[in-house]
């Protein structure tokens, strides 16, 4: 069993690494490198550096918050173990997305004796979170600069997919027409049949993190501290739009960018996290060069120089963060990350 799994990781591990190479291709196959070393070598790393101190804000907020989650199960983790196991988790998801949430659940369960299956709720209610405040961000977005968010989804989504979906079906009404139709009927379907439908794997998984959905914004509703983590959750994103913000300093051809323009980019870092590849590499450098360029005209060469900033600098602050959160929390007390309760 355990070779079996080992096997499955392994698989996934290079399935997801050759995803983002791919994804590394496509957004550096029309660069200038010469042009990018330029702009690399004239940077200003002094911004970089105020940007990791907000996301260290960041990173302490949403330890925090996760010790008010822990807090109604009965357990009060210490703040230091919280963010050490944090850290790890985003040490693991650079191995492997996904993993981390597993991982960190794991390792704050076996130093603060609390069943990790417990845990797993928790982070459950986090993520659930998470989407929501970035679907708010972005209905905030639309309102103030819709026009611009709508020019790149247009440009990047909207337009080549109806090129696709004319040669397939030569309109797109009857396309939409099918899809719709195709939509409602397997809605209603899905719900009439749930109950056999669990007993496939997939359709369990999907019904269990609907539900976990739910059950988090019911949870939320009812904690004693329910003002300090909305506070917490404000923070944190705060704390992300102004690091985002920050690093257009640290290049000439973004430094006119404003806040807004920040939260903007932070949009499109959220949306890169989609693609399963190892710590957003190529994804995030693909989206965000192309949204620069798009919406504001600036070369791929200027583009993949602030992503390549961005992305950089925080993988490489969280993963030494996390390498001194595994020496400290795991290592030190020989905790195994093999398995949960």
């Amino acid at each position: 069993m355990n070779l079996k799994r080992s096997l499955t990781q392994a698989l996934k591990f290079i399935a997801f690494l050759i995803a983002g190479i791919a994804l590394l291709w496509l957004a550096f196959r029309k660069v200038n490198f010469s042009e990018l070393i330029i702009r690399l070598s004239e940077a200003r790393y002094e911004w970089l550096i105020l940007s990791i101190i907000f996301a260290s804000l960041a990173y302490v907020s949403r330890a925090r918050r996760w010790v008010l989650l822990v807090n109604p199960l009965g357990y009060k983790p210490g703040f230091r173990n919280t963010f050490y196991a944090i850290m790890i988790g985003y040490l693991a998801n650079i191995a492997l997305p996904r993993l981390g949430e597993v991982i960190r659940c794991i390792a704050l369960g076996r130093k603060e004796k609390i069943p990790a299956s417990q845990l797993f709720g928790t982070v459950v209610i986090e993520r659930t979170v998470d989407v929501i405040s970035c679907l708010l961000i972005m209905i905030v977005m639309l309102l103030v600069k819709g026009s611009m968010l709508g020019s790149f989804l247009m440009e990047n989504v909207y337009n080549p997919l109806r090129e696709k979906i004319i040669l397939l079906f030569g309109s797109t009404l009857v396309f939409w027409i099918a899809l719709l139709v195709l939509m409602f009927v397997s809605l209603y379907l899905i719900y009439r049949f749930r109950n056999n439908l669990r007993k496939i794997r997939f359709f369990d998984k999907l019904f269990n993190v609907l539900k976990g959905i739910i059950t988090g914004l019911k949870t939320i509703m009812t904690l004693e501290r329910k003002k300090e983590f909305l506070f917490h959750t404000l923070f944190i994103w705060t704390n992300y739009a102004i690091m985002t913000w920050v690093v257009f300093f640290s290049l000439k051809s973004t430094s006119s960018l404003d806040f807004a323009d920040g939260i903007f980019i932070l949009i499109l870092g959220s949306i890169s996290t989609l693609v399963p590849v190892q710590g957003g590499i190529g994804a995030f450098h693909f989206i965000i060069s192309r949204g620069l360029n798009v919406i504001y005209g600036i070369s791929l060469e200027d583009g993949l120089a602030y992503a390549v900033l961005s992305h950089e600098s925080q993988l490489i602050f969280s993963a030494i963060l996390g390498f001194i959160a595994f020496y400290a929390l795991v290592k030190k007390d020989k905790i195994k990350l093999t398995r949960y309760d």
